[in-house]
């Protein structure tokens, strides 16, 4: 049995193909539809360790540079880290994770994933360490109507229109991703269809999700303020609960952020420097 370390195959259909089964076994995922719509960039890259022509182990390095405070700082993060079952116990996970490691080092300001709980002892034998992210969250009591345009994501036009707009316009956020679209349109395009909304009173985009009459906002694409959008969706909301950091947080509550069978990891310059500032990385960015 022969096997090797794969880079960046996006476009060997085989491969692709390969890594896709893998993917839905591990994680009930497939980004055939995101590659077929064009959204898998160069800035996704999977690394591979491929046995007899079959993905049976992966890491995906995913270039995030963040616009933070006005200012681009270069990340990667790593995700879609899976072993298929029949593979674990061979060092494949930590083979890749020294291949990424050595073909990034000196060349980004920062490096985070976010794990699951039964991994947390692997990431700290690579240095990374664990980190805090802090969200923000209010009640409300808003008067009128609901005054958002849901914005149709139905298809691959659409699709395009959504990304171009991220691409050209500044989000309203202590911290957000800059160039790559693909990765916010990984859930726009597939999950969260529904959840794109536009506030002509402040000209801006929202991704936001409402559940029993709370407002789960993801990020504002445009200058609309927080209280701006917020309370564009009208009477039916009574809490909210931001998914970004916003770059006024007067009025809103803080809250160290725990999210079950999560735990973030990082590394890098840009971490230690930044340790313990209040910014959370958008859930729209998750890898």
């Amino acid at each position: 049995m022969s096997i090797q370390i794969e880079k960046n195959y996006r476009d060997n259909d085989a491969l692709r193909a390969s890594f896709n089964r893998l993917a839905e076994k591990i994680f009930g995922l497939n980004f055939e539809g995101w590659y077929q719509n064009g959204f898998w960039k160069d800035n996704y890259i999977p690394y591979s360790v491929v046995s007899d022509g079959e993905v049976v182990a992966n890491v995906s390095v995913n270039a995030c540079n963040m616009n933070y405070k006005g200012e681009v700082v270069k990340l990667i993060q790593l995700g879609t880290i899976m072993t298929d079952p029949d593979h674990r116990g061979k060092g494949y996970a930590r083979l890749l994770m020294e291949e990424v490691l050595k073909d990034y080092e000196g060349k980004v300001d920062g490096i985070y994933l976010f794990a699951n709980d039964s991994v947390l002892d692997f990431y700290p034998l690579f240095g990374f360490k664990t980190a805090t992210e802090y969200q923000y969250s209010k009640e409300v009591t808003i008067d009128g109507e609901n005054k958002t345009v849901a914005v149709p994501m139905n298809d691959k036009n659409d699709f395009d229109k959504m990304a171009e707009i991220l691409g050209s316009r500044s989000q309203n956020s202590k911290m957000y991703m800059v160039g790559n679209t693909g990765l916010y349109m990984f859930y726009l395009s597939q999950f969260m269809t529904e959840n794109v909304f536009y506030i002509e009173g402040c000209d801006s985009y929202a991704v936001a999700e409402i559940e029993d009459g709370t407002l789960i906002l993801h990020t504002i694409i445009g200058n609309g303020t927080p209280d701006e959008v917020i309370s564009a969706f009208g009477s039916q909301i009574k809490n909210v609960v931001l998914c970004f950091t916003p770059n006024d947080t007067e009025g809103f509550t803080r809250n160290e952020l725990h999210e079950e069978d999560t735990t973030f990891f990082v590394q890098g310059k840009f971490f230690e420097e930044h340790a313990g500032e209040d910014f959370m990385l958008q859930a729209i960015t998750h890898a």
